[in-house]
Formats: C-alpha cells, sequence, structure tokens
C-alpha cells in the first residue's frame, strides 16, 4: 500500500504545481482532480489494489494530458511562476549535480555571508574518450533554497554582492573561469553601507575588465539584482526562465497607477508581463542572450538530473567558446565545439581546451567584451546614420582620433619628456658648473613659455582689487518661475522657522534657495545649461538621436510624442561640448521633462558616444543628473542592458586617464545610480536632492520597514560614503571649475 501512497502523493504534487502555474484550479477541471484525490485518499483503506491502481492510472493520465496543453500554452507570467515555484531547480541543486565537487566560500554573521548569495570553488569534469579532463571554476550566484525564508527568494543584501565581488577577483588572481547563475528577483533595496545601487556599480565597473572568461546562466533575472552578476563574456537561459527590467507586478502597478496597499489587477498583471517580453525567446530576439537551455516539460525541477547533464555539457561548451574565441589558432577546434555537435546534446564537446589565458589571450578577451555591449539594444533607438553616412562618420573618428592622438599622446608627450630631461640635466649641473647650470635653466624657461603659450591660460579663483571675478556670468538666465507673483512655503518652516518666500526672490536672486535653511526648490534644468556654463559654448550633438517604443509596447507611442512634443528633444538625455571657465568638457545631462529622465536605448545610446568623445579628445566628462527615475520599464531588458553597456563605457574612458563626474540634483533613483552613474569617483550632489536605490514605497512593500523621510537625503548618502560631497546650487559652477582644476590624471588636454 506505501506504493500507492508515494504515487498518491505525486499525483497530489503535480496538480498542486499545475494550480500554481495556473493561479487557480478552475482551469483544466484541475478541482476535479484534487477532489478525486481526496476521495482515493479517504477510501483507500478500503478499495481493492486494482481498483486503486486503475483510478490512479486514469487520474495520471488525465494530469499528463493537461500538463502537456500547459506546456504548449504557456505565458509570459506562467513562466514568471515556474520560476518562483518552490519545487524548481536552485543553485544549490546545479552545484552538486553540474560539478564534481566544491567548496562553499564565505564566512560567519551576516555580513559576511548573505544567504541570498553563494559563492564556491567548483571543479567541473568532461570525459573524452572516457578519460577525466578536470577544471577549476569559481560559481557566484543566488541562492532561493527552494522557498527558505532565510534566503529572501534570492533577493541579495549588499554585502551579499560584495561578497560576490571580493571572489570575482580570487578568481581573476588565480585565472580560473567564472560561472554565474542568476536567481533573483531583484536586490534588496537598503542604503546602508555599502548600498545596494552602489555596490552593484562596483560591480559591473568591476566585472568589465576581469581578466578571465565570464559565463552567465538566467532563471530568474530581475533587473539591476541580475545585473549584479550578470554581466559576462556569454549569456545563458533557461527556457522557462525570465529577464525582465521589472518584476510583472511591480510593472502593473506603475502603469496601473495603484495606490499603496491596493491588490493589483491580475489581467493587469498578465498584460505587463506580455507586454515586456521577458521570456528567453523574447531575449534571444532581442539579442540580449546568446543561448537557450531548453528545460523538461513545465520547468526543471530538483530531481530532473538528465537536464543537469545537458546544463553541464552548455557550460562547457560555452567556456569552450569564449576560449577559442581568444585563440590565434582555433579553426578545428572552433567547428568542433560550434558545429559539429554530437548527437547527444548532453554530451560535452569531445575536445580538450584549457581555459588558461596568456596576456594576449586577455587581451583580445577584453576587446571582444566590449565589442559585444557596445553593440547591444542597437534596435532599441532612432536617428541611426544612413550608410554612407555611416562611413564618412567613421573616416571622420579616424581622423579626429589620430589628431588627437599625435598632438596630446605624441607631442605633448615629447614635450613633457624633454621638459624632465632637462630639469634632470639642470639639476645635475647646477652642482658641479654654475654657468651650464644657468643656460640649461634658460633653456628650460623658454620651454615653459613656450608651453603657456600653448595650453588653456587657467582662470584664478579669487581676484583683488575690485576685478570682476571670471567665474560669476555677467549675463544670468532667470527661471521663468520668478514671474508668478505668490509666496510658497519653505518644507522646514517648522523646524528652522523659516518665512514664506516672495516666488520672484526666491526663483530670481536667490536661485530657488531658502535664505534661512538652504532648502533647495527644483529648478528646471534649462537654469543649469545658462548659468553653468560659460556663454555661447554650449554645442549639442547626437541631437538626431531618440527613442522609440522597440517593444510596441501599448500606449508608450503616445506618451513618447508627448514628451517630444513637450521638450523639442528625442530623448531624456542631452548631450553636449560646453566650457567651464575655457576649459572645454563633455557633457551628459538626464533631465526629467522627457519621461522623468528615464533611460533606455537611445539615452544609453547617447551617453556611451558621449563617452568615447571624451575619451577620444581627452575633455573631462560630466554627467549632470537633473533627475532620473530609473530604466525605462517599457523597453524592457533593452533598458536594461544600458547598465553594463554604459558602465563598459565609462571604465575605458576612466582607463584612459579621463576625469568623469557626476553630479545629482533632485531625484536620482535605481538603474542608472547603480551602474554608470554610481562607479564615478566624484560623485557630488546638490544640496536637498535624493540619491538611492528604491523609493520608500518599493521598500516598505519589499523588507516591510517604514523608512524615515529623510532616508534618500543627500546628506545622508553622504554619511554613507556614497559622494564625496555636498554643493550649493549657486556654487555649482565654482565648485565645478575647482573640481576641474584640481581632480584628473595629467592625460587631459588641459594639464
Amino acid at each position: 500500500m506505501n506504493d500507492f501512497i508515494k504515487r498518491l502523493q505525486k499525483v497530489e504534487q503535480r496538480i498542486g504545481y499545475l494550480v500554481h502555474i495556473k493561479n487557480t484550479n478552475s482551469w483544466g477541471n484541475l478541482s476535479s482532480f484534487q477532489a478525486d484525490c481526496e476521495h482515493l485518499k479517504n477510501a483507500m483503506f478500503d478499495m481493492s489494489r486494482e481498483r486503486l491502481a486503475a483510478d490512479l492510472d486514469k487520474i495520471e493520465t488525465g494530469i499528463a494530458f493537461l500538463e502537456k496543453r500547459c506546456e504548449e500554452g504557456l505565458t509570459p507570467m506562467e513562466r514568471v511562476r515556474i520560476v518562483r515555484s518552490p519545487l524548481r531547480f536552485s543553485l544549490k541543486d546545479i552545484l552538486e549535480n553540474v560539478y564534481e565537487e566544491y567548496t562553499e566560500l564565505g564566512g560567519e554573521g551576516e555580513f559576511n555571508i548573505d544567504p541570498a548569495m553563494m559563492v564556491a570553488k567548483a571543479n567541473i569534469v568532461r570525459r573524452i574518450k572516457k578519460k577525466p579532463y578536470t577544471s577549476s571554476v569559481m560559481v557566484i550566484g543566488q541562492e532561493t533554497g527552494h522557498g527558505e525564508e532565510f534566503r529572501n527568494g534570492g533577493s541579495c543584501k549588499p554585502w551579499g554582492n560584495e561578497k560576490a565581488l571580493r571572489y570575482m577577483k580570487v578568481a581573476e588572481t588565480e585565472g580560473i573561469p567564472i560561472h554565474f547563475f542568476i536567481f533573483t528577483p531583484g536586490s534588496y533595496p537598503v542604503e546602508e553601507y555599502p548600498g545596494a545601487a552602489q555596490q552593484i556599480a562596483r560591480n559591473l565597473y568591476a566585472m568589465t575588465k576581469l581578466r578571465v572568461p565570464m559565463i552567465s546562466v538566467i532563471s530568474e533575472g530581475g533587473s539591476g539584482g541580475a545585473e549584479a552578476v550578470g554581466l559576462s563574456d556569454f549569456r545563458i537561459m533557461f527556457s522557462d526562465g525570465y529577464y525582465s527590467v521589472i518584476s510583472p507586478e511591480g510593472a502593473a502597478a506603475i502603469e496601473g497607477r495603484v495606490k499603496e496597499g491596493s491588490r493589483v489587477p491580475p489581467e493587469l498583471i498578465e498584460n505587463c508581463a506580455n507586454q515586456l517580453h521577458i521570456t528567453a525567446e523574447d531575449n534571444l530576439r532581442l539579442g540580449t542572450i546568446d543561448r537557450i537551455i531548453k528545460e523538461p516539460l513545465l520547468g526543471a525541477k530538483s530531481d530532473d538530473f538528465s537536464f543537469f547533464s545537458l546544463v553541464r555539457s552548455e557550460i562547457i561548451r560555452a567556456t569552450d567558446e569564449v576560449v577559442l574565441m581568444t585563440k590565434s589558432v582555433r579553426g578545428f577546434r572552433s567547428y568542433e565545439v560550434k558545429k559539429k555537435k554530437a548527437e547527444n546534446v548532453e554530451e560535452a564537446p569531445q575536445i580538450d581546451i584549457p581555459w588558461d589565458l596568456n596576456q594576449g589571450e586577455i587581451k583580445r578577451l577584453l576587446a571582444l567584451r566590449s565589442k559585444k555591449y557596445r553593440s547591444m539594444a542597437m534596435t532599441g533607438f532612432g536617428g541611426h546614420a544612413m550608410p554612407a553616412e555611416s562611413v564618412v562618420k567613421s573616416i571622420q573618428r579616424s581622423a579626429e582620433n589620430l589628431y588627437y592622438v599625435f598632438r596630446y599622446d605624441v607631442l605633448k608627450n615629447q614635450q613633457k619628456q624633454a621638459q624632465k630631461v632637462i630639469k634632470e640635466v639642470s639639476g645635475e649641473g647646477s652642482a658641479l658648473i654654475q654657468r651650464v647650470s644657468s643656460s640649461l635653466t634658460a633653456v628650460s624657461g623658454f620651454i615653459r613659455r613656450t608651453d603657456k603659450k600653448k595650453t588653456v591660460v587657467q582662470p584664478v579663483l579669487t581676484t583683488a582689487g575690485g576685478t570682476p571675478d571670471p567665474i560669476e556670468l555677467t549675463d544670468t538666465y532667470t527661471s521663468p518661475l520668478a514671474n508668478e507673483d505668490r509666496t510658497v512655503s519653505c518644507p522646514n518652516s517648522e523646524k528652522y522657522g523659516c518665512k514664506d518666500l516672495w516666488v520672484p526672490d526666491l526663483y530670481g536672486e536667490f536661485c530657488g534657495v531658502c535664505e534661512n535653511c538652504g532648502h533647495h526648490f527644483p529648478l528646471e534644468y534649462q537654469w543649469y545649461l545658462k548659468n553653468i556654463f560659460d556663454p555661447n559654448s554650449i554645442r549639442v550633438f547626437n541631437n538626431a538621436i531618440y527613442s522609440r517604443n522597440p517593444l510596441q509596447y501599448e500606449g508608450f507611442n503616445d506618451r513618447l510624442q508627448m514628451a517630444r512634443s513637450k521638450t523639442g528633444i528625442g530623448c531624456a538625455n542631452l548631450t553636449f561640448h560646453a566650457r567651464v571657465c575655457n576649459i572645454n568638457l563633455v557633457v551628459s545631462m538626464l533631465f526629467s521633462d522627457f519621461r522623468n529622465g528615464t533611460v533606455g536605448a537611445a539615452e544609453g545610446e547617447k551617453f556611451v558616444q558621449a563617452c568615447e568623445i571624451a575619451k577620444r579628445r581627452k575633455r573631462p566628462l560630466l554627467a549632470y543628473v537633473h533627475t532620473t527615475g530609473g530604466i525605462r520599464i517599457q523597453e524592457g531588458t533593452l533598458g536594461v542592458i544600458q547598465m553594463p553597456k554604459c558602465t563598459m563605457a565609462v571604465r575605458e574612458y576612466i582607463d584612459t586617464g579621463g576625469l568623469y563626474i557626476v553630479v545629482y540634483d533632485n531625484n536620482s533613483y535605481a538603474g542608472p545610480v547603480a551602474s554608470f552613474l554610481g562607479c564615478s569617483p566624484y560623485q557630488f550632489a546638490i544640496r536637498s536632492c535624493r540619491i538611492g536605490f528604491a523609493g520608500q514605497r518599493v521598500i516598505r512593500e519589499t523588507t516591510g520597514i517604514d523608512i524615515p523621510p529623510d532616508y534618500h537625503k543627500a546628506r545622508n548618502a553622504l554619511k554613507r560614503g556614497h559622494i564625496q560631497g555636498i554643493w550649493d546650487r549657486r556654487e555649482f559652477r565654482r565648485n565645478l571649475h575647482k573640481a576641474l582644476l584640481t581632480m584628473g590624471s595629467p592625460s587631459l588636454y588641459y594639464r
């Protein structure tokens, strides 16, 4: 009788799994099957074995039919439920079944372990003609633990992502590949050091140039939490997994403007899941992943051992492909790995490829990684140059690159070397012969005078004797808000006793700043264009690039058109050349008037091109964030991929000696802060602004914690070490000029 009890339990589990996927027991007569199982359970000992077996066979046949029918019509939201099922395999199941042996790494205490992030040193084995070949790898990923509450569902805290980064660097030191497995709905939104957004940004920044092959495999990829361990050379996705900019429930709450505490309509959630294009097939078509691993019927579970054999084969194959792309001689081995696949797909390629790389291969690996991310999401925006125009622009870029390389890398370096030699010889000569010393000093002085004529004259910060301060602009811009004849109350009036402010004074003479407590009222982005940069110095570039609706998200075309009509600009990122006290710089400005400053494919492309121009011309790069609401959800993973793509561009710019300054204003949240903004070594904030990973509502709904009103204020970000300073709006130009003079490397054009 025990065998019948086990069969019945298995049938009940299968029925419960279908109910979980469909979110109802009314589909396919599941409620009747549940009633039949309950009847068999109660009458089991009163029935003959033959009758019991026949009834169980009938139920199993019906359930098998429903499972096939469910598989054929799986919706995106049903795949989300498959991924979230406690029956689904976890990272620990992969470690135990894909790898030969492993040692989990970590420490003691929550700040060292974080149960949601698992790191292990593992061996993976392939057999060629019955001979084992073992390779060491570092395995990093989120652990869901089959629904164990202390795992937070794979939602990592900042110190969990920090642990992942620590062992990425260990793998780099040891020269072994890294295999990432992504099982997360998103990162745990806490701002305490190291900070959710800032730690993801650090991870991305480091991963752009890790000198080992990296493979990522996605089961559940939720926004920034996925990107924290998602930047890699080859991206694989399980066929029943999902990869999204935001959870369908979160998107539905935003799209439906559902009030906090209210229930989001299930129909709206289903609709958002469909429109976000979150499935493996969708992401393969969009180019955000490279391959799909086929799962068994209705998703793999922890006891699907043939599936784990397939995972082993595919991850070995992916690592081989990445390594082979770095080899100078690879023709026959590439054919064996890519084209001549074994008839048994679970069999790994029958060829041994060492995964350690020499210096030349590492250089090619990094170049291929950069090229891979540079080409992503190119279909997500409009304004591409025509083929003939692209050729002309390519020639212009090449000529410009040669010019600036010759001017700054050759001539300027030669001048510096000559000055250094003359100084050395002059110093030695002064100790021996006064005459030689004096003549060489004269030559050195002549060269210095010549060099000063060629370089930019640096204006002084202060003047004396009544001379006008060159930093102060004589022709300034006044906000149109100053034309309103009314008064406003300062938000800090109860705390500091601030009096009501007359609007013409507030937005005119006071530049939107309360004269009593210093609170900064929001100002339009045009104020900064007119009052920060030198007059007539702004030259906009890439204005032809504009945001599109690549996913054909319902109603989004109309919203984009409204934003274009309102601003006269094609996207939320305004890129331009400008000067501050005659110092040339490149500026990327995210502004609120266009879709609340959210970042999509167009904004990311313009930012990347700004980085490339600044790198080519040896100019400082300023990212001024008037406002950003995060990644644009209507562009799905084409928006999410801007996080690693733009961070890659920043890393390449900084590595060449560039000066990258970020200034936050108003509200700055989510993906941009957790990637290409948060990775800057020089981050500043305008007083009274807010900076964070997630807003108050998201934190309350995710963690159950009711945070204080000033949780995201700039002064708290400074205390946590997320930014390096707070600027008064009225001193923005002066502080920026000081930063340009004191920060950055000697490779900048004006140094």
